[in-house]
Formats: structure tokens, C-alpha cells, sequence
């Protein structure tokens, strides 16, 4: 069913005040206003802050997840049982993130969203994301598992938590590091630049022998 206009209003304006502001500092109020809807718009149509605060979420993620599930299934049928190599599952997902906020506000709109959902105390976000969107995450996980068998599990979750960081830090400010490269070193940056040049640096990270000094049961682990 299409959405109404007054609904694709209230989560247009939603998601970009979240993503200026945060969601703590972002009140309906305010989201009502910049919409020009009345509060009983938004309680009809999301029942609660938190429920508007999911569905912002859901236009960006029930795509993603649609598209990267289909991507991986043709890794899984070209390699046939075979490893998939990291570099290539992660220009997977690159691609697949890449594909989908075009029709939305923006890709740095939907980085700046993942990053508050992780550092802002939004419980009910996590646990929403991990309930309906946690199984593609899981596929995903297992087979950077696979490309990186010499990797304990603890070592694994915190180098992708790590380049998870780098990639919302980098594709949130990309605004910034366009005009930057362009000023500094006269280069015209696209997002599929930028995303080339990260690319290496993220399979480095996730490849890099255990740190000196690891504990002997990671060590062991491994």
C-alpha cells in the first residue's frame, strides 16, 4: 500500500532532524512543525516517538536487507560452496548500501542514523534492528567468518565494529572530505571513490595479524 503524503512528510522531516540533531534532542513537536502536520498525525500514523523513529529506519533498511540477501545468494551460487574472498563480500555490501539511499535524502543522511543508533542510548533501536534485519547481518558475519578462519570470534566482532566506525565517519562527513580533497589536492571525489579508496584499507584492517601482546586465549583461539 503506498504511503499517504502526510506519513512520507512526517518521515522525510524525521529523518533529517534526527540526523542534525540526534533523537533525544528532536522532539515530535519540532518534527510536526518543520512537516507542517498536526501531533495527532503523528501518534494516528506511529503511535509513539520510538515506533517513528523504527520506521525512519525501515526505509532504508527493508531495502538494504531485500538487496543484500539477493547479493549474497549470487555469491553463494558463483563460488559454488567455495570461500568467498573478503574483499569481495565486503564490495558487496558496499554496493548494496550504495544502491539504495539514492532514492532517500542521501547517503550521508543514512550513515549519520546507523552512527546515533549506535552511540546514542536507543535500546529499542538496537533490539529492533536485531529482531527484524539481525539475520542478514548474521549471513554476512558467517561468511567474513569464512574469509577469515585465523580470526578468534572476540578479535572478528571488534575489527568489524571497528571498520563499521570508519565507514559511517567517513561516509557521514562526506560532504566535508569532498571539499577538502577538492581545496587541498584539486580532486572530485564521488561516493564510489571514496568507497574504492576505503576498500582496501578496511580488508587491511580485518586481515592484520593479532595485535602484540593479545591475551594467550585469543591467541589460542586462533
Amino acid at each position: 500500500m503506498a504511503q499517504t503524503d502526510t506519513v512520507t512528510r512526517i518521515l522525510d522531516t524525521a529523518e533529517v532532524l534526527f540526523a542534525e540533531r540526534g533523537f533525544a534532542e528532536t522532539s515530535l513537536r519540532t518534527i510536526t512543525s518543520k512537516a507542517k502536520v498536526n501531533l495527532a498525525a503523528v501518534n494516528y500514523h506511529f503511535g509513539s516517538k520510538k515506533s517513528l523513529i523504527q520506521a525512519v529506519f525501515a526505509r532504508y533498511l527493508d531495502p538494504f536487507t531485500e538487496r543484500f540477501h539477493a547479493a549474497l545468494d549470487a555469491l553463494e551460487q558463483d563460488y559454488q560452496g567455495q570461500t568467498i574472498p573478503l574483499e569481495v563480500l565486503l564490495e558487496t555490501m558496499a554496493r548494496s548500501v550504495l544502491e539504495v539511499p539514492a532514492e532517500r535524502n542521501s547517503l550521508k543522511v543514512f550513515m549519520k542514523l546507523l552512527g546515533l543508533a549506535y552511540s546514542q542510548a536507543q535500546g529499542h533501536l538496537r533490539r529492533y534492528i536485531q529482531e527484524h534485519y539481525g539475520s542478514v547481518f548474521t549471513r554476512f558475519t558467517d561468511l567474513v567468518r569464512q574469509a577469515t578462519p585465523e580470526l578468534p570470534d572476540a578479535e572478528r566482532f571488534w575489527r568489524l565494529h571497528f571498520v563499521l566506525g570508519t565507514v559511517i565517519f567517513t561516509l557521514s562527513g562526506l560532504d566535508a572530505l569532498r571539499d577538502i580533497a577538492e581545496k587541498d589536492f584539486d580532486e572530485h571525489v564521488s561516493v564510489r571513490d571514496l568507497v574504492r579508496r576505503l576498500r582496501p584499507v578496511v580488508v587491511a584492517a580485518l586481515q592484520a595479524p593479532l595485535p602484540e601482546g593479545a591475551p594467550e586465549s585469543i591467541k589460542a583461539a586462533g
